[in-house]
């Protein structure tokens, strides 16, 4: 009797083996399998499940059962295998890419950025140490003497460089007043373009007329073509719109005025390699009223793409200096802006300038004027002509590391902390200074990538305004042409003679493009881009060693 009474305790009726305890099912399951209906507990019964109710195992459905049921078993089946656990632990393996492989979408190498900057680290501790041990001194001044050289005489010219530029606003208000021959379609932009051929060779010969240092003289020419680029702008874009007033306003007696369409420029968007349009009138569907049609579009070139401001509402002092601080090239009514400056990135930004001096400075000092010297002195020695090529093999050899670095901190230097700073102090929203250009293929890419503020200058005053009068080939080169005078220009700054260098790397681009351009090379983007930095590390180091190994300014070796 009280092994009867005890097996009906348990709650089973009888004698026989003790039946296993069935597992508790995971409580997330039966909550979720619980709202869908199938653990529902039946009429009169407690919340709880009963333990007898499974076995634990999942009972075949019929042929004929409906889709709900069967998706409910699927999702049941489904539950179970993600929560089952096996007894060792085993590897999830699916088709996946390595982040180096050509067709990985994973783009965030951020850490490399970060090694590179340790990397220059430990040289600049390594460089400090050796100097210690050979001179007694962390570093060496013969390069660092040249930035206190004319530092006066700089700062003055310099300013009185961009208050010179300001002439362009007057001038535009005179342009826009005048109803005879100095309007801007007319006199006006002969006179200004007259003036910026005189601004530009005034500054440029400044530097030489007082033998200014190589450092200074260069500083002072690049800030000159930024300039001359920035006020060209301003005076070209506002002069099409003084234009384009002067007709909305003649629209307001159409029977003297013209009707004909609106000239539509090239547009900004497509690169330099021939995928642009033929520049014409822009095309209409025929419109019921052909003259309000002119109207309105005469009326939206004159209003801003942000809407808020409406040109001659721009013309005033404060939008010109504005527009000079501002990090582009490119005038435009008005530009998106930030919420706020970022004080502490603003910092940063500043401290980053200095150190990538500060870094240029060093490995100038002690990896490019030795070598530069030595090889001199070696060359003035040397007695035959298979020496001299030793020679010169040997100092493009020593330059490539160096010259590969100098290339990589100006341009950190430039478009992320000096652009960046700019863009930080006048809340310029559009940080889109540069893109990836290491992984460029050609030298148009390279062109469009590296460097975007100027590309867009070329883009819509150089290469836009050709097309008007020339083909895409023509008005391709004469692009290249001008973008290869202000190269070989800056390259005179430094030796103080033209030897035509800098001008003949530009203009070797083209042809090299076309030949990258034929069906055979197309398509080999990583032979494309191994060749694109070949040329880089080797043209750098090929051009300076045929430069004058003490270039005017520079100190003698001691």
């Amino acid at each position: 009797m009280s092994t009867a009474t005890g097996h009906q305790a348990n709650g089973h009726e009888g004698p026989g083996p003790h039946p296993r305890a069935a597992k508790l099912p995971n409580p997330k399951v039966s909550r979720a399998l619980t709202d869908v209906g199938v653990f529902s507990a039946p009429h009169g019964a407690s919340g709880r499940m009963d333990s007898r109710g499974s076995s634990g195992r999942s009972t075949p459905l019929p042929v004929d059962a409906p889709p709900s049921t069967q998706s409910i078993s699927s999702a049941r089946k489904q539950v179970r295998a993600q929560n089952k656990q096996r007894l060792f632990p085993s590897i999830e393996y699916t088709a996946r890419l390595s982040h180096f492989d050509r067709e990985s979408e994973y783009r965030d190498f951020r850490g490399f950025f970060v090694l590179f900057w340790i990397g220059l680290a430990f040289m600049v501790i390594t460089t400090m140490l050796r100097n210690i041990r050979d001179t007694g001194h962390p570093m060496r001044i013969k390069i660092w003497t040249l930035f206190t050289k004319h530092t006066w005489q700089l700062a003055l010219s310099d300013l009185a460089l961009v208050a010179t530029t300001g002439v362009s606003l007057p001038l535009h208000r005179l342009f826009r007043r005048s109803t005879g021959w100095l309007r801007w379609e007319r006199g006006g932009m002969v006179l200004q373009s007259v003036y910026q051929m005189g601004w530009l060779a005034l500054w440029i010969a400044w530097p030489f007329i007082f033998h200014w240092a190589w450092t200074a003289q260069v500083f002072l020419t690049l800030h000159t073509l930024t300039l001359l680029m920035k006020m060209h702008s301003y005076a070209f874009y506002n002069g099409h719109l003084s234009t384009t007033q002067r007709r909305l306003l003649a629209l307001d007696h159409p029977a003297t005025a013209s009707t004909s369409l609106a000239y539509k420029y090239p547009g900004t968007g497509s690169s330099l390699d021939g995928e642009l349009d033929e520049p014409t009138a822009e095309p209409h569907p025929e419109p019921a009223d052909p003259i309000e049609s002119l109207r309105e579009e005469l009326a939206l070139e004159l209003t801003s793409p942000l809407g808020r401001v409406t040109y001659p509402q721009n013309v005033s002092v404060r939008n010109y200096v504005d527009y000079l601080f501002c990090p582009t090239l490119c005038y435009e009514l008005e530009y998106p802006r930030t919420d706020g400056v970022r004080w502490m990135e603003l910092a940063g930004k500043i401290l980053a300038v200095f150190g990538c001096i500060f870094l240029l400075t060093l490995i100038s000092e002690e990896f490019i004027l030795p070598v530069l010297t030595d090889s001199g002195l070696s060359l003035a020695r040397a007695g035959s002509v298979s020496e001299c090529g030793l020679i010169f093999a040997e100092t493009i050899s020593l330059l490539l590391f160096p010259f590969t670095f100098i290339m990589l901190l100006v341009f950190l230097v430039l478009f992320e902390y000096v652009l960046g700073a700019f863009a930080e102090i006048t809340r310029f929203a559009d940080r889109h200074f540069y893109s990836d250009w290491w992984n460029s293929t050609d030298w148009l890419e390279f062109s469009r990538e590296w460097n975007i503020p100027v590309h867009n200058f070329f883009r819509r005053h150089v290469y836009g305004a050709s097309r008007a009068y020339m083909s895409r080939t023509q008005a391709t080169v004469v692009t290249f042409f001008l973008s290869a005078l202000a190269h070989e220009l800056i390259m005179a700054c430094v030796t103080h003679k033209v030897r035509g260098y800098g001008f003949a790397a530009m203009m070797m681009q083209l042809p090299i493009v076309m030949v990258q351009k034929t069906p055979w090379l197309r398509g080999r983007k990583l032979f494309n881009n191994i060749c694109f930095w070949c040329s880089i590390i080797f043209g750098l180091s090929l051009v300076s060693s045929y430069c004058p190994f003490v270039p005017f300014g520079w100190p003698e070796a001691g």
